[in-house]
């Protein structure tokens, strides 16, 4: 009888490596979709950051128009009437008399307080009037708004007194050497297409006289 040489072969158990692949590729999956979700947060976050940017910039610009074309209305007007403004009567109804002894709150309100005040102010419109800026393209959620003060006459330098927009008290500034042009301050407020962004600006404008 003869006997054979071969060697039995070693078998390993199928069961001891089931599922080790399977365990390795859920786990890079769940490396690979945490990754995912924080590129995905970044890239929202970017972008709500550029739209927030986008409508300040927006309020900004708009509030300076605003400025410009109440500026506008100054000097256009005072060029027709030929000397300073009747402020608050005849063809310029739309601006106060500045007291500092007796504010309006309408206009502090509209100076100071946060978000969208209108009471006491115009709306801008643009130089006719007619244009309305929350229709086409970079639509705004609110047309901006301005609010004109005469702040009192313009004082020459070298003439005592002080003006209305440095904190004097009184309602005139007039005497010997003073110029028959006023000061007014302009505070404009416009927002972006956000209702929520608002930005509000100021300047002093002394118009001429002819």
């Amino acid at each position: 009888m003869s006997m054979s040489n071969k060697l039995p072969s070693i078998q390993r158990p199928v069961h001891a490596q089931r599922g080790a692949v399977l365990v390795v590729a859920l786990i890079f999956l769940m490396l690979l979709t945490i990754l995912a979700i924080s590129a995905s947060g970044r890239s929202l976050l970017q972008e709500r950051m550029a739209g927030g940017l986008h409508n300040a910039q927006q309020a900004e610009m708009n509030a300076q128009t605003a400025l410009r074309g109440a500026e506008w209305k100054l000097w256009t007007s005072t060029s027709n009437v030929g000397s300073h403004l009747n402020c608050g009567s005849g063809i310029f109804t739309d601006c106060y008399i500045f007291d500092p002894a007796s504010p309006i709150t309408n206009v502090v309100n509209f100076r100071t307080k946060p978000g969208w005040v209108t009471p006491g102010a115009t709306t801008y419109m643009g130089v006719a009037g007619a244009t309305d800026f929350t229709t086409g393209n970079g639509k705004l959620a609110k047309n901006p708004l301005y609010v004109i003060e005469d702040m009192g006459v313009e004082l020459p330098p070298g003439i005592s007194g002080t003006l209305h927009e440095s904190g004097a008290t009184g309602a005139s500034n007039g005497g010997a050497g003073s110029t028959s042009r006023h000061i007014y301050r302009i505070t404009a407020r416009a927002s972006g297409a956000n209702e929520n962004t608002v930005r509000v600006l100021e300047s002093t404008f002394a118009a001429k006289s002819n």
